[in-house]
């Protein structure tokens, strides 16, 4: 940068005396350039001559004095050099690299790309304009392209539906008029295996223990779709959906019962837990905290431990999906001042399970 600086200055103090009297300082730069020539020569006896900064710095500010048809006799250089010599000089005033605040477009901060990169994942039909909005709301004034471009660097399809709902998506919209059903089994303790019926509402998370047989036959499970269809009528709350898997147990006259009572019976596909996954983790959770435990008898004893669960589990375990509450909404709450009373112990599921709440 110094050195253009020089250049340019030099360059305009030459160019005084070349407007006053152009044909002598024509002959009076050139006789300075081959005296200068000659010094150089002077100093490089051996060997080829080499310029340093200073000498191509004079010959490049003394050419604008001379004609260029003259260039070839006065200069020690070709005629295409100079210019390159000139180019070079001046190139120090368009160097930009080194500004502090570069020109343009500013970068995008990370909070707004991290805000790029979620939306399109929990929402898979927004577009770029879309987010672009979305993004205006919040704060963030970014434009439709950039939108894209971060959507792309990140192999994220930038277009208004980069695919279908995924069952958990499905699940969570219509969690509230969802019921799903399916048979866990139990092994008793002369090796034999009985079935009982579960169903869990998807919206509360109560659960419904429909009944156990060892031989759960077509007109057994026809049987506990009616009961279960009375007791949802008495409380007034029928699901729309009714998520099942393709067991010959379920037979027409199953989906018939549901159907009369407006509720769409949907089978999932065959080998696909993850289209139930809310009745896969209530079979779980059945085996996890109580039938594992415990040595089933019969199908009454099997009957009385999973009726005791359900109650448990509707009324005090609490869930993550409602905040931390129980399915039931008749459940006892916590108090808001529980030194104020006395803790109660109650030992539920033949002492398996213990349940606390405070005494009001």
């Amino acid at each position: 940068m110094i050195v253009s600086l020089v250049y340019q200055v030099t360059r305009k103090l030459l160019a005084v005396p070349a407007m006053l009297l152009r044909r002598e300082a024509a002959n009076d730069a050139e006789l300075l350039v081959l005296r200068h020539e000659n010094a150089v020569l002077r100093g490089q006896l051996t060997g080829p001559v080499r310029y340093q900064l200073a000498d191509r710095l004079w010959f490049a500010a003394l050419s604008s004095l001379i004609p260029r048809r003259r260039w070839p006799q006065a200069f020690p250089v070709t005629p295409a050099t100079l210019p390159a010599w000139h180019r070079r000089l001046t190139a120090g005033n368009r160097d930009y690299s080194k500004r502090r605040s570069r020109p343009g477009r500013p970068p995008t901060t990370s909070a707004p790309k991290a805000l790029v990169l979620r939306l399109p994942t929990d929402n898979p039909r927004w577009g770029c304009r879309r987010i672009q909005g979305e993004l205006i709301r919040s704060g963030h004034p970014v434009g439709t392209t950039t939108v894209w471009e971060i959507l792309t660097a990140a192999g994220i399809d930038p277009a208004p539906r980069r695919g279908g709902p995924t069952w958990r998506e499905f699940l969570t919209a219509q969690a509230e008029g969802i019921i799903a059903c399916d048979f866990q089994h139990i092994d008793l303790v002369n090796l034999r295996r009985v079935y009982a019926l579960v169903f869990l509402e998807h919206g509360t998370r109560r659960l419904h223990i429909a009944g156990v047989t060892a031989h759960p036959s077509g007109s057994w499970t026809v049987q506990q779709a009616r009961n279960l269809a009375l007791e949802l009528g008495i409380r007034g709350d029928s699901p729309r959906f009714l998520i099942r898997d393709r067991d010959a147990k379920y037979t027409a006259s199953f989906d018939a019962v549901f159907a009369a009572d407006g509720i769409e019976v949907m089978r999932t596909a065959p080998r696909a837990p993850r289209m139930n996954t809310h009745g896969e983790r209530v079979i779980q959770t059945l085996r996890r905290e109580v039938l594992d435990h415990l040595l089933i008898w019969n199908e009454t004893h099997a009957r009385q431990i999973l009726d005791a669960y359900a109650r448990h589990y509707n009324r005090h375990r609490p869930h993550q999906a409602r905040a931390q509450l129980p399915p039931c909404p008749g459940a006892p709450l916590p108090t808001t001042d529980p030194t104020a009373h006395r803790l109660l112990h109650t030992r539920v599921v033949s002492g398996l399970i213990n349940g606390y709440r405070y005494a009001s």
